[in-house]
């Protein structure tokens, strides 16, 4: 192989994850990498909430384009953003390291969510995250907010909002901060699905890619990241409904917490389980979203899908 061309968003927080992947790969194989920027639909669309959008694939189906017609040798993604179910011929050659899963509360005033003025007005494009802030604080006036990282940040040091909600990984990984910051972390306030994880995909013909990645795949990142796929998976989650998993290590077993939210918080559905012996980590995630589910879950989710999509239209 005389080089490596890795499909990449355009974004910040996209080339630094390219970026890292590409250092890593040409020091253990003294290979030449390159890297192939591609605009996808949700770098085109920033004035629709992901939701109206229609979050599948959003942020990887031009990426995934690339690698199935040969142009790129494989891709780096948030893995939060690559959906269930992979495009026939293409795997997640490895999943590295995990970073801070958790989010931030970001203010330029307010040190924290407890410290936010009755109505404050809090900034994010995640419907999981609106929930779960409703949910702890239902006075709130939660804003949809899109747009890369230094636009969001710009957004909230010229006063448009009181506070905004980011990942600490993409936050770490960009070396950002903002005046105020506070955790907004697990066990109370839950993750997206595989949030400050980084998936590298590439086609499964692709022998030579497959081994010579190898090296960055972290077995217990992949194993928390595929219990966490299972919850979701079982939901048909994406950016449509408010749904978090983490799974994590406790005491030598995998443990997973996922919840199934209403859109304004009043209802929040959580179950935890451990991982029994021989049960595969997607399992274990689609069990515990068996048990949200029946424990209203299920209601939740059909009320959405109505308020929604009331005609049934795509």
């Amino acid at each position: 192989m005389d080089k490596l061309i890795i499909a990449t968003r355009g974004s910040a927080l996209a080339l630094w994850q390219a970026n890292h992947i590409k250092s890593l790969i040409e020091r253990n194989h003294h290979i030449p990498v390159e890297l192939s920027i591609i605009k996808t639909k949700g770098d085109i669309i920033l004035d629709v909430p992901l939701a109206q959008v229609g979050g599948k694939g959003l942020f990887v189906k031009e990426i995934e384009e690339s690698l199935l017609s040969g142009e790129a040798d494989l891709a780096v993604h948030s893995i939060k953003d690559v959906p269930m179910d992979l495009p026939e011929g293409l795997v997640l050659a490895a999943v590295p390291e995990r970073e801070d899963p958790a989010d931030l509360l970001l203010s330029m005033r307010y040190v924290s969510l407890a410290e936010l003025p009755e109505g404050a007005k809090v900034g994010t494009s995640s419907l999981r995250r609106q929930a779960q802030l409703l949910g702890l604080r239902p006075d709130l006036r939660v804003v949809s907010l899109r747009g890369n990282v230094d636009t969001r940040l710009r957004k909230l040091t010229e006063n448009q909002f009181d506070a905004i909600v980011m990942a600490a990984s993409g936050m770490k990984r960009l070396g950002l901060s903002a005046s105020c910051s506070s955790r907004l972390a697990p066990p109370e306030f839950l993750p997206a699905v595989g949030q400050g994880a980084l998936g590298i995909e590439c086609r499964a013909d692709r022998a030579d890619v497959l081994d010579l990645v190898r090296f960055l795949d972290h077995e217990e990142t992949r194993l928390q990241i595929e219990a966490e796929r299972g919850f979701s998976a079982r939901l048909n989650g994406g950016c449509q409904a408010p749904i978090a998993a983490y799974a994590r290590y406790e005491d030598g077993g995998l443990v997973l917490e996922g919840l199934i939210a209403a859109l304004d918080g009043s209802e929040i559905i959580r179950r935890k389980l451990r991982q029994l012996p021989g049960q595969s980590p997607r399992a274990l995630g689609a069990a515990a979203a068996e048990l949200a589910l029946e424990a209203g879950g299920e209601t939740i989710l059909r009320h959405i899908l109505q308020t929604t999509n009331p005609a049934g239209q795509d």
